[in-house]
């Protein structure tokens, strides 16, 4: 069984990043998806080890996600990730052969992991194809962004 691997936040229940999933996902037997959602936390709570509120809001995004997804025919599970979303996808590759990593973000701008050059640097670590996917709730647009 081959996964695609979603690492999402705050824009798990983009449709955009739903028809990019079912776009990879078609015509393939034997796929499964797999939901990662960082446990973001600020960098005084992290300091502190208190992560309990992090993991919480992850959990609340995974199981929206989860549910969205469903709703659209999706059959995808998951678990809440470390919160630097490069050691959240490096620890799912331990678990899972996967042939295709999404990474869903806000624009440039507004987007922490862009900011922290995560999709260059996801794609220089690993091997497998990545999926960039933008959106921009705000704007109301949302593209790919494919390598």
């Amino acid at each position: 069984m081959s996964t695609i691997l979603v690492i999402a936040n705050e824009t798990v229940e983009s449709p955009i990043l739903h028809e990019a999933i079912r776009a990879t996902a078609a015509g393939a037997d034997g796929v499964e998806v797999v939901i990662v959602a960082p446990a973001l936390n600020s960098r005084a709570r992290h300091w502190v080890s208190d992560e309990d509120d992090a993991r919480r809001r992850a959990k609340v995004r995974l199981e929206r996600c989860l549910a969205s997804l469903t709703a659209v025919g999706i059959e995808a599970h998951g678990w809440i990730g470390d919160a630097d979303p490069l050691q959240a996808i490096g620890d799912a590759l331990h678990l899972a052969s996967v042939r295709q990593i999404v990474i869903a973000t806000h624009p440039e701008g507004r987007s922490n992991w862009l900011a922290r050059q995560l999709v260059p640097r996801a794609r220089r670590r690993f091997t497998i194809p990545i999926l960039h996917v933008v959106v921009d709730q705000a704007s109301g647009e949302e593209y790919l962004q494919a390598a």
